[in-house]
């Protein structure tokens, strides 16, 4: 059996391990905004539910081990003790990995990742619309875990308001595991989805996607490609070449560009969509 003393190998090594054999762990998407009003949506996988009387949950945006510094929702939660907690099922997990780019502050990742902001009824930070489950939250307290890199930061958040999509609930009115179909994180870029099992997800944090923003017009309206598909259309660093020129989407060519997404062939996906 290998045996791993903390201390002797790096931070990085450490959380791998430790994230690949903690699994799978639930995904707190958490939506806050600052004190001029920017919002903020970002997923993490440090989180549970930890009472019931009264409602806490907790989740840990950690110091980025890289270069110690913090991330925009701890940031905003410090100023604006206020936050959604939403529920990730397999509709949205493509919408939601292109959240977890780290885009600059002020950048609105519900535009960025194609999400609708919904409005809370007790507080200030918008409910992910497409979200089969939202925790309307107050943060009772952060409590900083340490001031190196890979620190966690404990939010520590009372739930004031839960909304559940009724699509979710079985015969006696009960969340259905099955219906929820939520995702979860496992190690490396693995999720596990309660339908199927696991599967892959690429990291999109060594770059910036160009977001549903700027997607041309006729794909980010399509009837036919589903926000997973745009998604992956729009975690691109650059617009592809010749997609501006797309003024229009044929059914067929989105079905076949869409038989390229599922096999995460982006490129050959854009390829045909430019080409019709």
């Amino acid at each position: 059996m290998k045996t791993i003393d903390p201390k002797a190998v790096s931070t990085a090594a450490l959380h791998g391990y430790m994230l690949g054999a903690v699994t799978p762990r639930p995904i707190a998407f958490a939506s806050t905004i600052d004190p001029a009003g920017n919002v903020n949506l970002s997923p993490f996988s440090f989180f549970n539910v930890f009472s019931a009387n009264p409602p806490i949950m907790i989740f840990s945006p950690a110091r980025r081990g890289r270069d110690n510094t913090t991330k925009h929702t701890y940031e905003n939660v410090l100023q604006v003790k206020q936050v959604v907690i939403n529920i990730v099922n397999y509709d949205i997990v493509q919408q939601m990995s292109l959240s977890s780019t780290e885009y600059g502050k002020g950048v609105n990742e519900f535009e960025k990742a194609g999400l609708t902001p919904l409005a809370s009824q007790s507080i200030k930070p918008p409910r992910v619309a497409e979200s089969p489950v939202q925790f309307e939250c107050r943060v009772n307290e952060v409590i900083s875990l340490g001031t190196e890199g890979g620190a966690g930061n404990l939010v520590i958040c009372e739930v004031l308001k839960m909304h559940i999509n009724e699509a979710v609930l079985d015969p006696d009115g009960k969340i259905d595991p099955v219906k929820l179909d939520a995702v979860s994180r496992m190690g490396g870029n693995w999720y596990g989805r309660a339908k199927q099992g696991m599967f892959e997800v690429p990291k999109p944090l060594s770059r910036l996607g160009i977001g549903f923003d700027q997607l041309p017009e006729a794909i980010r309206t399509s009837k036919l490609l589903t926000g997973n598909d745009l998604a992956m259309l729009a975690n691109v660093e650059v617009l592809p070449k010749g997609a501006k020129a797309i003024v229009n989407l044929e059914q067929h060519i989105a079905q076949e560009a869409q038989k390229r997404l599922v096999l995460d062939d982006v490129q050959g996906a854009w390829e045909l969509l430019i080409k019709q």
